[in-house]
């Protein structure tokens, strides 16, 4: 398996579930994701997903698990 190229850069997106993934910077992000402001190399931005991403639950999961709908 090749190695990630760390020169390489890559962007934070999340979607609407607030699900997180790494996408290549000066690619145009798909429809349904937004950035989440953070850029990097491959590893900062999982990283950065480990720290913000704490409940992999969907958000709709979670909120019915809270009683909203």
């Amino acid at each position: 398996m090749n190695e990630p190229n760390e020169s390489k850069r890559y962007l934070v997106v999340l979607n609407d579930e607030e699900q997180y993934s790494v996408w290549p910077a000066g690619q145009p992000v798909p429809a349904g994701w937004v950035g989440d402001g953070f850029e990097g190399s491959r590893g900062d931005c999982l990283d950065h997903i480990g720290q913000v991403w704490t409940d992999l639950r969907p958000r709709s999961v979670r909120r019915h698990a809270q009683g909203a709908r």
